[in-house]
Order: structure tokens, then sequence, then C-alpha cells
């Protein structure tokens, strides 16, 4: 029985590997100084919640067989100096991740956006067609009790391939590591300028990314970023572009169009998710699975947890929560949710909580992001702008940056939900956009203003 210890055990990713290790039968022990839900209920079930909050080299003993090291956690974490004093192996998650799949063929999804839902479909169709896999994703994903698996029987690796930095130890993007043998990239828009502060550096990570590719392996790409365009040229490796599926929407219900076939009920809309539904398409062709069994399973796939996710339905008015928080992702979103439902009114809230997003030298970036709605807010915590220590944000500087002649901006979450409460009327739906949770907001309050 190996004996792992986890620093900042309460991550998105590493609670979920903490969970695969504790159900493979490993020892699990972790620290953090900060655990929310869900990581708090599931590790609280598995029975590895740590007793308490913090940081406790005590925790660091010579028994232990390894040490993984989340990004939360700083390079003076007072468990990390025990572990490297005790000359314990340290690994980021992906380096240990990449360690428990050499032997096998990699599939790495990378790219600014999308990357998730592309992850999530293919395994809803390996799952579907019976074919094992390993895995690992950034969301809850229906039919998946956790989102890592590792196994000793599984011949393929499918990784959700995260372009920021791996551990305060290791100052390189995560997809890095991976190696893949199939790798798709979805597109490129600038993200995480705290530690990519120009385009050009975050578009060097993917060239890297590309460079990264194992002998004979392939580079899936969406043939309609011009970027891509120049790294694919660039690729030693066979390389193959897809594009967005042929689809049609009637009735608020989209359709994917096939040649001299029926059509394709789905589950999930917008012209991103055609492109999300042809990259995996082209992944899952590489692995193998023949083209009908995957349209039979991505009729069935539901999305993933917060991507475009209903979060209620009453008397024709719905509402929806939504991960997108860097530009291309809320100009998608809005986009997908105006075309599937043209004839109601669109409220979209934006909550800024990313570095980038807080920033007044990124903020331009969302220039037009919102133009599809018909009602048009951004909210802030100036909690989280004092936690990354940035400069307070001037709500006309906010408007200048959207672009948008009716954006309402608000800080102050009782007063974002009364003027919610005033525009609510019938035939409406609104988004919900974060990678927060608007200060820990209750969206099912709109349902009492109907």
């Amino acid at each position: 029985m190996k004996k792992v210890h986890f620093i900042a055990i309460g991550g998105s990713a590493m609670h979920n590997l903490a969970l695969a290790l504790s159900r493979e039968g490993y020892v699990v022990s972790g620290s953090d100084d900060e655990i929310a839900e869900p990581s708090r209920s599931r590790l609280l079930r598995e029975g590895i919640l740590p007793e308490q909050q913090g940081w406790f080299p005590d925790k660091i003993q010579h028994d232990l067989d390894l040490v993984i090291l989340g990004m939360h956690a700083r390079s003076d974490n007072p468990e990390l100096l025990r572990a490297i004093e005790l000359d314990i192996p340290v690994f980021s998650y992906p380096e240990y991740l990449y360690e428990r799949s050499k032997s096998k063929t990699r599939v790495v999804i990378g790219g600014s956006h999308g990357k998730t839902t592309i992850t999530s479909m293919i395994l809803h169709v390996l799952n579907y067609c019976g074919i094992e896999t390993d895995y690992m994703v950034g969301a809850q994903l229906e039919g998946f009790d956790i989102m890592v698996r590792l196994s000793e029987t599984a011949k393929w690796m499918v990784f959700e391939g995260d372009e920021y930095l791996t551990s305060p130890l290791d100052p390189k993007p995560k997809f890095l590591h991976y190696h893949p043998d199939i790798a798709l990239i979805s597109g490129i828009g600038w993200d995480h300028m705290n530690v990519f502060p120009t385009f050009d550096s975050y578009l060097e990570q993917f060239r890297l990314f590309v460079g990264s590719i194992s002998t004979g392996g392939q580079l899936i790409w969406f043939g309609e970023d011009h970027y891509l365009k120049e790294i694919a040229r660039e690729a030693h490796c066979k390389t193959t572009p897809y594009f967005v599926h042929p689809h049609e929407t009637s009735n608020e219900k989209t359709f994917l169009l096939r040649p001299e076939d029926a059509a394709v009920d789905l589950q999930v809309f917008g012209s991103h998710n055609m492109a999300n539904v042809s990259a995996a398409l082209q992944v899952c062709l590489s692995m193998g699975v023949d083209i009908n069994s995957f349209y039979d399973a991505i009729s069935s796939f539901k999305g993933a947890s917060r991507r475009l996710e209903m979060i209620w339905k009453q008397n024709g008015c719905s509402a929806y929560r939504d991960f997108a928080h860097a530009p291309s992702k809320v100009k998608a979103s809005v986009k997908a949710l105006r075309e599937q439902f043209p004839d109601k009114k669109l409220i979209a809230c934006l909550e800024l909580h990313t570095y980038s997003s807080l920033s007044k030298s990124f903020l331009n970036q969302y220039h037009g992001t919102l133009n599809e709605a018909d009602a048009a807010i951004v909210f802030y915590d100036p909690h989280a702008v004092e936690l990354k220590k940035l400069p307070p944000l001037d709500f006309d500087f906010i408007r200048h940056s959207f672009n948008h002649s009716n954006l309402i901006v608000f800080s102050d979450i009782s007063e974002l939900d009364q003027y919610l409460k005033s525009i609510f009327i019938a035939n409406t739906f609104v988004v919900f956009m974060s990678s927060g949770n608007f200060a820990g907001y209750d969206f099912t309050n709109l349902k009492s203003y109907l």
C-alpha cells in the first residue's frame, strides 16, 4: 500500500486525483488552506478530508512514498519544504499523470476554449461504445463518478490539456508534460495575462505543445483559426483540420446534418458546440470509433457541468449558468443562446473574476462580447480585486471597454438581484457566466419573481 500526500488537495483536478488514488488502494492524506464545495463534500465522503485547514509540516514523514503538489500552493509552503528536506519524491499532478500513462496511447485536448466540453464528448462516446480508457477532465460529467481514472488495463489515456502553469516549482504549462500521440487544439484566444503578459508569449505555448507531440503522432486543429493555420503548417506530424459541423436550429432544437442520412437530434446547442462535435468526431475516428456509433452516442450527450447548463425552467422563462470567463468563451456562449432562442429576451450576466478579466489592461479584449444580449450586465466583487492586488475598477471604464451602450455594472450582489427582479419578465431567459460564484448568489432567486 503506497502512501501519498496532496499539498493543496482541494483543487478541482487535485481532489479528483486524490479520490482516484484512494479508491485504487493508496493511503491518501492532504492539506489545504481553503476547501470549497464540491471538493469538501466529496473528500469527506471518501474519508480523506483534512481535519483542519492549513499547512502542517508534521504530516510529511519518512514513510510517504510521494507528494503531489498543486498549483495553489506557494513555493515556500512549509509542507513542500519539509518534503524536499526529507528527499521525498514531489510530483505535480501533470507529472504524475504522465508517469502513470507512459505506456498508453495519450490523447490530449488543448485550446483556449471548448477543451472541457470536447474531452467530455469523447469520454461520453467511448463509454457508450464500451471502449475502456483512463482520463482526466476538469468538469463533472453525467455517468462518471469522478473525473480522473487510472488503471493498469486501459490502453488509452484522454487528458484535458490546460495551458496554465504546472506548479510553484515548475512554471511551464501543464499540457507540455503529456507528450500526446493525438493532440487537438480547439482555438487560441489570449488568456492568463498574469503569466503570459503578451499574446505572443501565450501563442508560443501552443507552438511548444505541438512540438511535444510524439514521433508519428497527429495534430487535429480548428480550421477556422488563423493562428492555428500557421502553427499547423510548422508541425512535424500528420495534421487534420476540422470545422463547424453542418447543423440547423428549429423550434429551439439543434440537429446535426449528415449527407444521405437522417439528422441527429442534439441536447447541446450553439455554433461553438457544433465545432466541438466535429473535434470530438475527428478524435474518436482516430481512436477507431465507428462513425455511426459516434452519431448514435453524441445524441445523448447532455453537456459538461456549468457549460451552458440549465439551472431551472418555469413559465416560459429559464436560467443558465456557464463557465465562460475569457472573451472568446463569453462571446460564443451569448451567440449560442441568441441563435437557440431568437424570439426570447436574453439577459447576459458576466462576473469578472479571473486576474485577466479584472485587469484594466485586458478589459478591452471584451469589446463587443455581450452585444447580442438584450440586457447586458457585468458584476465584480471588490474583494476579488483586493485579493488579486489589482487597482479598483471604474464602472465607466468597464462600459467603455465592452463597448455596449446599455451595459449595467454592479459591485454589490444585492443591487444586482434587485435590478434583475425589475427586468425579469415573461418570455425571458438569463445566463450567469463566471469561473467564480457571483459572491454566493442563489440563482434560483429569480423563480420567485415570476
